[in-house]
């Protein structure tokens, strides 16, 4: 499953590889927000013009892009009742990079719903409604084009930040994250920026510099990027704004857990067996590659534990 992933992934890379960052502009990004910290580079703008329409939350993302697609976010809401009002604690679900079907995440908001949870599903930058014309889904999200990579993640964690205020707002006090891979990355980054009340996280992309430069997905992204001079040190410089190790969590440690994958080549164990010592969060491991359903199932039983 991984090598057909790999396949499909690094061909839909080889049809953008004309669209690298110029070492020029890449320099200009990085000095720009070289002093920059963390709270200031997510920093949560009020939620613009949001509607409820068919249990769809959708609203103005606080990033504009060329992609008209991409300027309004969606999340599908799996309320636990449909009475207003009663207050659930609410799970968010961060998807995977290029996920093309929630049929599973429906299967778990249906879970949750049964728990007495609320279930809120948005739809990360350029995947599923905010999918581009003439670009497969999500696959703008991680690319040669480094600073559209930055500004995405940051998109990301400043919607999903946005969501928790509206939340809030609501009455739901608490609030849990299940996020998988790019989904994973989004959830790090957001832990060290608001305090919920439980996060699972299936094989985080942690490193950017190994899933760019040296994992099997970045065979086509690290030959274009090495040819135009961008190395691992650029992303370096960007690092203290985006790399989950620059910062610690502000939810307890016991209530945060981490799942690997045994062959995982994007997410590999070593990698996040080290980061959950620095963050002192519990580990588990599946034997699966970076693309299974172990790692899931593993999830669901933690998920379990901390509703409680």
């Amino acid at each position: 499953m991984d090598s057909i992933m790999y396949g499909m992934m690094n061909y839909v890379q080889w049809q953008l590889r004309h669209e690298v960052s110029s070492q020029e502009a890449l320099e200009t990004y990085l000095k720009e927000y070289a002093c920059w910290d963390r709270a200031s580079y997510f920093s949560v703008p009020p939620m613009k013009t949001y509607e409820m329409d068919n249990n769809i939350l959708s609203w103005e993302s606080p990033i504009s892009t060329s992609f008209v697609e991409n300027n309004r976010v969606r999340a599908l809401f799996f309320p636990a009742s449909h009475k207003k009002s009663e207050y659930h604690p609410t799970l968010i679900i961060l998807h995977a990079l290029m996920s093309t079907s929630d049929h599973g995440y429906r299967r778990i908001a249906a879970h949750m719903n049964q728990r007495g949870w609320n279930v809120l599903f948005p739809h990360l930058p350029f995947h599923y409604s905010r999918r581009p014309k003439d670009h497969a889904n999500g696959a703008l999200t991680i690319t040669t084009d480094l600073i559209r990579t930055a500004q995405t993640v940051r998109q990301a964690v400043q919607e999903i930040r946005q969501l928790m205020v509206w939340l809030r707002i609501q009455g739901s006090e608490r609030i849990g994250l299940l996020a998988t891979s790019y989904g994973g990355w989004v959830a790090s980054l957001l832990l060290s920026l608001e305090c919920v009340d439980f996060a699972v996280l299936l094989q985080p992309i942690i490193d950017l510099n190994l899933a760019l430069f040296k994992s099997p997905l970045a065979r086509m992204m690290g030959s274009s990027l090495r040819a135009h001079g961008v190395t691992h040190e650029h992303l370096d410089r960007h690092a203290h704004l985006t790399g989950p190790s620059f910062a610690t969590p502000l939810t307890s440690s016991e209530r945060i857990a981490l799942i690997g994958g045994t062959y995982d080549c994007i997410a590999p164990p070593e990698q996040l067996k080290y980061f959950c010592s620095h963050w002192n969060v519990r580990y588990e491991e599946v034997a699966q590659g970076h693309f299974g359903y172990q790692a899931m199932k593993k999830a669901l039983l933690f998920i379990d534990i901390f509703c409680h």
